[in-house]
């Protein structure tokens, strides 16, 4: 059965009606889960796996059977453990039919049809009885319920439910707790995600607006890979607290809670942003622990395990709060079902001097911009390099038109714009800054385009378009690790979980199966292996088009590597001689090292079998491009081409 579902294209703005299969939206969630991240990270199922073989024993030792709740089972990999381990029976719940359908084949394909149940629910519709999913209760509570901010997927009503219902007094739980740790720190880096700042531009401050200002923000967490964030670009004011524990093993309560570390501060500056991360202790006795914290808290950073499933978090104060060493602060975490905030105190004889939050008070944006724009866009508003690059070229164009006025705000779509809106003038300057918060992909931008477009009949002949033009650049990469997820798993810790591998390719393989992914590079290092191209350029001082534009070529492989896939990105050329690039910022190295813009998501395009690459440049990643005007879309194909 087909569909025609309302889809607002993000390039032209417009609401395209596309006929879709009943199977898309679940076959575009598979390709885009990322489910072999997980089960690559060795790190957490051999911790998992560990912990099991504990519990199972524990249990046994008493003279138990160990009948086994695994919620979001997932691949049943864990169930498969349990058993392993020597679980008597495992009821494994998975609430996503495609993946407990995924999961019914591994089990069935490993041999433990007969001491597994998949039940496809979610875990609060499960029921125990004779005639109910489960025909008892279970002694051993096993989960993976956990998102970057550990309780994000509904961890905490799961378990609170699943202790009044589904397991008996006193169970085993792997994990068998979670800690929360956070430290307070000052960062111009990452304190610039959250507030808008004032700009110096020619001698004048631009103060954002006093709404914007003053706004706390949204208190939604903004998850990044930590490790890449150096720690020269921060200064930690607190030391690593420890902010709140939840046993599993025990009833859990998903209602409001607070938990405050007080300690003394280590540095004087301003407190603006907590850094946190969780561990699961697997164990009782703490020895097994699985630990989220950055690379740079390892004594051999290399060591640290890679994982995109769980990072890390980064929270923003409602208001920067200045802070004098050795002053006797307090930082309190506050929580709900599903999310975490945090806010500081004062012990000092400061405390009345109104700088301390008030713990229970939730962050809550009045400015509607942090509803609106992404932390990763506050950064770029406030990049004074940026702005440089802005102001530079809107002085060679208003110079070079001899224009000086005011400011109008109009308060109207580029369509809808008419010449009584401009009191019969034609435009001598159009600027825009291709960014919307629609924009998923590099060239959704291109909705400038189309704006610019609208607006033709309205321009003065020969009048000044910034930016002029924009092009599309593209270069092969060998991922450190961001590859993990979308190869192939095959066997994962002793188990064959090849459905789950077809399950996946059949997804990529439907109607939109060779896509680009959004991924922001800064975060996922990664080597050039090829030059870096131009592939498409777009010139806005035309129209677009009505037919598509066509490009193709090849990028030969000069550095040794195995290739994973394409990296692209868009380029904005204000004028012929500034440039802004939501993609590289420096020139690669010699090395093939890479440095990305941290305020736009790139495009990456993953082969569908990496390639090993001699760099001699004997062997090429070919490609074809397709701008079609009418959707607005880009069409991409790569191939390699070698000896």
């Amino acid at each position: 059965m087909k569909t025609f579902c309302g889809r607002a294209n993000p390039t032209t703005g417009a609401l395209d009606w596309v006929e879709e299969s009943e199977e898309y939206d679940y076959h575009q969630e598979i390709a885009r889960s990322c489910y072999a991240d997980m089960l690559h990270d060795h790190d957490r199922n051999d911790k998992y796996y560990k912990g099991i073989r504990a519990a199972v024993s524990r249990i046994k030792a008493r003279g138990e059977r160990v009948v086994v709740l695994d919620i979001g089972t997932g691949t049943g990999l864990l169930s498969m453990m349990a058993v392993t381990a020597g679980a008597d029976f495992c009821y494994a719940v998975e609430v996503f039919k495609p993946m407990a359908e995924a999961a019914q084949c591994i089990v069935k394909k490993n041999n433990f049809s007969e001491k597994i149940k998949i039940i496809n629910k979610h875990s609060s519709d499960v029921t125990v009885g004779p005639d109910g999913d489960m025909h008892e209760k279970a002694n051993l509570l096993i989960t993976e319920l956990f998102d970057t901010e550990l309780i994000g997927e509904g961890a905490l009503p799961s378990y609170e439910h699943a202790h009044q219902n589904l397991v008996k007094a006193g169970c085993e739980a792997v994990p068998h707790r979670a800690t929360v740790y956070a430290q307070l720190v000052e960062s111009e880096l990452l304190w610039s995600w959250a507030q808008l700042q004032p700009a110096e531009v020619e001698g004048a401050r631009l103060v954002p607006p006093p709404a914007v200002g003053r706004c706390a923000g949204a208190h939604s967490v903004c998850d990044i890979q930590l490790s890449q964030v150096s720690p020269s670009s921060f200064t930690p004011l607190s030391p690593l607290c420890t902010m709140f524990s939840v046993d599993f093993s025990k009833p859990v309560s998903s209602a409001f809670r607070s938990n405050s570390a007080r300690f003394v501060a280590q540095s004087g500056g301003r407190a603006q942003v907590v850094l946190s991360w969780w561990d699961l202790d697997m164990d009782p006795s703490g020895a097994v622990v699985c630990s989220m914290a950055p690379s740079w808290t390892y004594p051999q950073p290399a060591t640290a395990p890679w994982r995109d499933h769980w990072m890390q978090s980064v929270y923003f104060l409602p208001a920067e709060i200045p802070v004098a060493e050795q002053e006797e602060l307090s930082l309190t975490v506050c929580h709900d079902d599903y999310s975490l905030w945090y806010s500081l105190q004062s012990h000092s004889s400061s405390l009345q001097d109104g700088r301390a939050q008030t713990p229970a008070s939730r962050p809550c944006c009045i400015c509607q911009a942090h509803l609106v724009w992404t932390r990763p866009r506050f950064g770029e508003l406030n990049d004074r390099r940026r702005t440089g690059s802005y102001v530079e070229a809107l002085r060679s164009v208003l110079e070079a038109n001899s224009l000086k006025g005011g400011v109008e705000l109009l308060e109207i779509r580029p369509e809808q714009l008419t010449s009584q809106d401009l009191r019969g003038e034609q435009i001598s300057v159009l600027m825009g800054e291709p960014y919307f918060s629609t924009s998923l992909l590099p060239w959704h931008s291109l909705f400038f385009w189309y704006c610019r477009t609208a607006l033709a009949g309205l321009l003065r002949p020969g009048a000044a378009i910034l930016p002029c033009s924009a092009s599309l650049h593209v270069v092969a990469v060998e991922f450190q690790d961001l590859w993990r997820i979308r190869a192939p798993c095959g066997t994962c810790e002793g188990f064959d979980v090849t459905p789950m591998d077809e399950m996946v390719q059949r997804s990529l393989d439907f109607r939109e199966s060779r896509e680009a992914e959004p991924h922001p590079l800064w975060e996922y290092p990664c080597r050039a292996l090829t030059q870096s191209a131009a592939v498409m350029t777009f010139d806005f001082t035309q129209c677009v088009p009505k037919q598509p534009i066509s490009s193709q070529g090849s990028l030969p492989l000069i550095r040794t590597g195995r290739c994973h896939g394409v990296a692209l990105w868009m380029e904005y050329h204000l004028t012929d001689d500034v440039t802004v690039s939501g993609g590289l910022t420096q020139p690669i190295s010699e090395q093939g090292s890479c440095e990305w813009s941290r305020h736009r998501k790139q495009g990456v395009y993953f082969l569908r079998t990496a390639w090993d690459s001699s760099g001699d440049g004997r062997a090429a990643v070919s490609y074809s491009f397709t701008f079609e005007p009418s959707s607005g879309d880009i069409k991409m194909d790569f191939s390699i081409e070698g000896p």
